[in-house]
């Protein structure tokens, strides 16, 4: 018995010393983010400061005509993953380390960094056509939020429609966030608006979060329910620090960082001291109804995501898995050190590891861990190919480019791309020349090998 007990703490104290070296690299990462944009806008402002525009007098610049128009192509939208940001925020950094400079038609929406695939995938729709975000007045009550939210006075693309449809570019959780929109679409969910599922010409993930992921139960997810949280785990400092962060609401950071949480009305102005006693004790709020993006990520929540998503026969679709691990005599390991980021690294080990608990139901019928034990950190390769779960939509493998021109709509293309999860954003430097290839390789697919009506394109306008 004193053995056992022994045991018992020794756990414990591991668990502990885990959320403590956990919680304190992912506060060191997002105090350099935040450092990195705010030193980069006082650099850019004390160069505005002391620099003097070139003013060159009786000079003007004189537009091609023609074809040639940018504004005639589809625009490729960039939506970020959890914990993301869209143009705007953040001062002058870009999630997507600057590849939206790829092209010339390129949208990057801000959207809630925590909140969930739903409440995006809403928000998504009126960034684009315009209008006051509706949540739904039956989704709203049900979660406890207003059913409107942001004003978009003016929609980034206005003229969305069957005829001018949209290239999406979603990283992690915002490719799923983008199937969810597509399949609003299919289903006529926004009122005042005939919509389709051909209003998306092409969806291209990035590491996307299809099939749910390992880490959110290590993060601390119940793997029992897949939506509540364990008493002491990483996601209860979160929470934690997301309600003092919107009750405090200090205008100008939150104009800098937002979780997107507004619609939930958390500011003291609205609450008091007794509603931050509720939304700590966990009697109300995004994460006393489970209306935000973690539950999502579970498998079990993204299985309940996938059974009323379909993949449609006119639209485009491609994926890049990556993984930042290798098989050492039928062992799961970290492929290397020095190639996974620190913040990362722990995480990768894990979730090589990862035993599904024998006492809970799987998550599915058929699961099995091995097929999970491959990761980039984040999400489980499985779940970043195409969807799998509860039922595989059509794939294919792509060992070679050549596999895939042309593409045929309909049909999952994936990739296996050895990087972690956070390769491709925030920092371009870390990818090198692989960061080129990859986005190269997406817009080039947009450009000239994805469309239902052949445009003219920039280069190849008519003599």
């Amino acid at each position: 018995m004193v053995v056992v007990k022994m045991i018992r703490w020794w756990i414990l104290a591991l668990q502990l010393v885990e959320l403590c070296v956990s919680s304190l690299v992912h506060m060191s990462y997002g105090f350099y983010i935040f450092s990195t944009a705010v030193a980069g806008d006082v650099f850019q402002a004390f160069g505005d400061w002391f620099s003097k525009p070139n003013v060159i007098v009786g000079e003007k610049v004189v537009e091609s005509n023609g074809s040639t128009n940018v504004e005639d192509l589809p625009p490729i939208v960039l939506v970020h993953g959890i914990f993301g940001f869209g143009k705007g925020r953040l001062g002058g950094l870009s999630y997507f380390a600057g590849a939206e400079k790829k092209d010339d038609r390129v949208l990057v929406p801000d959207l809630g960094s925590l909140t969930s695939v739903y409440d995006r995938a809403r928000e998504l729709f009126y960034y684009l056509k315009g209008g006051q975000v509706d949540y739904g007045e039956e989704h709203s009550n049900a979660c406890g939020h207003s059913q409107f939210g942001k004003v978009y006075e003016q929609g980034h693309y206005p003229e969305w429609d069957d005829d001018h449809p949209v290239h999406f570019v979603g990283h992690s959780a915002g490719a799923q966030v983008v199937r969810v929109l597509q399949q609003m679409l299919a289903d006529k969910a926004f009122k005042g608006h005939d919509t389709s599922e051909n209003w998306v010409i092409s969806i291209t993930a990035l590491s996307g979060a299809f099939n749910g992921t390992t880490r959110t139960y290590l993060d601390g997810m119940q793997t029992e329910d897949g939506k509540s949280l364990k008493p002491i785990c990483l996601l209860q400092l979160c929470r934690i620090g997301v309600i003092l962060y919107d009750w405090f609401d200090i205008s100008w950071l939150k104009a800098y960082y937002n979780f997107g949480f507004d619609h939930f009305n958390m500011s003291w102005k609205k609450t008091g001291i007794w509603g931050l006693v509720d939304l700590l004790l966990g009697n109300s709020g995004p994460f006393a109804s489970g209306d935000w993006i973690l539950p999502d990520l579970t498998i079990q929540g993204s299985v309940k995501i996938n059974s009323h998503l379909n993949t449609f026969p006119n639209t485009y679709y491609f994926s890049y898995a990556t993984k930042r691990t290798s098989k050492v005599m039928g062992i799961t390991l970290p492929s290397g050190i020095s190639g996974i980021h620190p913040l990362l690294f722990i995480r990768v080990l894990q979730m090589c590891q990862w035993r599904h608990p024998s006492d809970v139901p799987p998550p599915f019928k058929g699961y099995r861990d091995e097929d999970w034990w491959d990761n980039d950190g984040a999400l489980n390769t499985i779940s970043m190919t195409h969807p799998c779960f509860p039922v595989e939509h059509p794939n294919h493998l792509v060992v070679k480019d050549s596999e895939c021109q042309p593409l045929h709509p309909g049909i999952w293309y994936f990739k296996y791309v050895e990087g972690d999860h956070i390769l491709f954003v925030v920092n371009r430097e870390r990818a090198g020349v692989q960061f080129d290839l990859i986005y190269d390789s997406i817009f080039e697919r947009c450009r000239k090998h994805v469309f239902r009506k052949r445009p003219t394109m920039p280069d190849h306008a008519p003599q």
